[in-house]
């Protein structure tokens, strides 16, 4: 056989070439960790609550039978999600926390040269998932006080928009979607575009004007949730997240999903979860009376904080985040930093909060 080596011949690489869009993709950025100095974690948007002994008891019956596979489906998952959220079993699939489905989402319904629209700034895998389904990104600008621009993204509509994201409080600014304003855009929407709402953080809602999700899939085909229960429920570490929608469209995501991808120990944790969600919703409301108490005094020292909704607030801090970073941190705070934008800082346990409430006060005096 001819050994192909010829003048001209193109120059083979030394070794397998990555896609370029997956060469070129933005690094997802993790909630910073320690050093091995006291330090608070208000990074990553964590319940600071340790998880219920029942909770601890679940997981550790379903690790005597790790060696087996986990139920494929997550069938006891999916129906307790689906008794709680009052909708059919096969309106809802589980993933490997609430990124994986939507990656497994946009892999169902994109393909390259589609687009995807979705806020700036937003949540950070956003961009990251898009890319990965061979999509594009359209990101449209948040408002001055840091909300989605609905109109904005009707705007953005072109015939090759596949898909709309929203998030609802917004990560990481803070606020929350209102049901007016939803509505009024899905209406504007055309019903072949899928619009995908974010519910990451819908436990910590208060705002009696928010948009309701489970509403929206029953009156909207198009409309598609993503929900998870890493937050509100504490399951961080297990990554266990869902998606719920129109039927059809679910089952074209569960085709398109990892294979065993919740793993057992996340849904025996998740079911047992949902037993005692009337416990883990107090904690939610603790939360929340903390939030409230840390918001309250950060605005009257001065500072400007927009609506927050999630277990975490937004500091605009622009060309100072980076250097307000390093100070919470030689204060012992942890804090999530977007260079050149912005802090978000989480809702943590009370004397975390204290810390930094006392940082913010002195920053503002000095």
């Amino acid at each position: 056989m001819a050994s192909g080596k010829k003048n001209g011949a193109r120059k083979q690489p030394k070794a397998p070439a990555l896609r370029p869009d997956i060469a070129s993709l933005p690094k997802y950025v993790p909630g910073a960790r320690g050093d091995g100095r006291q330090l608070w974690k208000l990074s990553s948007n964590e319940n600071p609550a340790a998880p219920l002994p029942g909770v601890l008891a679940a997981v550790a019956d379903a690790a005597v039978d790790m060696n087996r596979y986990p139920d494929m489906y997550a069938v006891e998952l999916t129906e307790a999600i689906a008794r709680k959220l009052s909708v059919a079993p096969d309106q809802v699939v589980c993933a490997n926390g609430s990124v994986a489905a939507l990656g497994h989402v946009l892999s169902a319904f994109c393909l390259p040269g589609d687009e995807v629209i979705y806020p700036w700034r937003s949540f950070e895998a956003y961009p990251i998932a898009v890319q990965v389904s061979g999509a594009t990104s359209v990101k449209v600008p948040l408002t001055a006080d840091a909300r989605h621009d609905l109109r904005a993204m009707v705007d953005a509509v072109t015939d090759e928009t596949r898909a709309v994201i929203l998030c609802s409080p917004n990560n990481p600014t803070g606020p929350a979607l209102r049901e007016a304003e939803v509505r009024d855009f899905l209406a504007a929407v055309p019903p072949r575009v899928l619009v995908l709402l974010d519910e990451a953080y819908v436990e910590y809602v208060r705002d009696p004007d928010v948009v309701d999700g489970l509403d929206l899939v029953r009156d909207f085909a198009n409309v598609m949730l993503l929900r998870t229960f890493s937050k509100a429920y504490g399951l961080a570490g297990l990554r266990v997240g869902h998606a719920v929608g129109e039927a059809g469209l679910i089952a074209g995501v569960r085709a398109a999903s990892t294979p065993f991808g919740t793993n057992a120990l996340a849904q025996r944790a998740a079911v047992e979860s949902l037993r005692l969600e009337r416990q883990l919703l107090d904690r939610v409301s603790e939360t929340v009376a903390e939030r409230d108490r840390v918001l309250a005094a950060v605005r009257r020292i001065g500072w400007d904080v927009p609506e927050a909704e999630g277990n975490f607030f937004w500091l605009a801090l622009g060309k100072d985040t980076d250097a307000f970073v390093r100070v919470a941190n030689e204060a012992g705070l942890l804090v999530r930093g977007f260079s050149e934008e912005g802090v978000r800082i989480s809702v943590g346990e009370p004397e975390a909060n204290d810390a930094v409430i006392a940082l913010l006060r002195k920053l503002k005096k000095g």
